[in-house]
């Protein structure tokens, strides 16, 4: 099928709230190309969004800045142009269902009879994998995944579950918004007596092209992450996972997978997560 034939399955009728991805144009997915494409008025997440990917797929369109608007502004600026026939798309940056604060958006417009609904995006925390070249779980070293955030206005000390997360050892901590703390959650994570050798990532604008990996340690990244001079912008990732070393191979491929049984059907059976 060519690109020309090719029409995205996602495209609802209502204002679609689309997740531009953590920056690389070419990671945004078909169904947000395409609707960016037909938009008439794109209402944008600032420079979170990478103003390339906004050239390319938006020149065409009334281009709104969502930061320092409150809901009060953008509800009927984007409800007054969906009831005009306007196309309208919500973009922001990497995918609205983590920290977008997407929901409080789509409740109010759909209280001003505009149907809404989402389309997903890449999060920062694959991006930053993908740079690391390693997996966010790994097999004998990391389980699970937690996406988290550190305490400040938004969380309070008691909702702060880093601690817990890494505590956890076999856990991939991906902390967002926390680039500005990261001396205050090293320091806290050092206090509650984790090892300091413990691997850390933080991986700034990753995928854009001003890209920068910074590695270290519970106790060494706070230094090197203030020697750079990042405050904003970036993932910080926890765990052994982020080396990607001292993993054990996955019983997933054939025979070896179910420890040589050499039965075709216990073979099935074995792949069958």
């Amino acid at each position: 099928m060519s690109d020309e034939e090719y029409t995205a399955g996602d495209v609802r009728e209502g204002i679609p709230f689309v997740g531009a991805g953590p920056g690389d144009p070419g990671l945004l997915t078909v169904t947000g190309k395409e609707l960016l494409e037909r938009a008439d008025l794109v209402v944008h997440a600032g420079s979170l969004v990478n103003s390339e990917l906004l050239e390319a797929y938006c020149d065409h369109a009334e281009l709104v800045n969502s930061v320092g608007k409150d809901l009060e502004e953008l509800v009927p600026l984007m409800a007054d142009a969906y009831h005009e026939g306007r196309e309208v798309v919500r973009l922001h940056s990497g995918d609205p269902a983590i920290y977008g604060a997407a929901l409080e958006q789509m409740d109010a417009l759909e209280a001003e009879d505009v149907p809404t609904y989402f389309v997903p995006g890449v999060t920062s925390s694959f991006a930053a994998s993908a740079t690391l070249g390693t997996q966010l779980t790994l097999n004998e070293v990391a389980n699970h995944v937690a996406f988290t955030r550190p305490q400040g206005k938004t969380l309070s000390e008691e909702e702060d579950h880093i601690s817990d997360f890494v505590g956890m050892g076999d856990v991939t901590t991906c902390i967002y918004l926390g680039t500005h703390a990261v001396r205050e959650t090293m320091d806290r994570l050092l206090a509650d007596g984790h090892d300091p050798e413990t691997p850390v990532a933080v991986v700034y604008h990753a995928s854009w092209p001003d890209e920068d990996v910074i590695t270290g340690t519970l106790e060494t990244i706070a230094d090197e992450v203030e020697e750079a001079g990042y405050r904003a912008s970036a993932l910080v990732l926890i765990g052994e996972a982020v080396t990607g070393a001292g993993y054990e191979r996955s019983y997933l491929y054939g025979d070896w997978a179910n420890r040589g049984s050499g039965s075709s059907e216990e073979s099935e059976e074995g792949c069958s997560d």
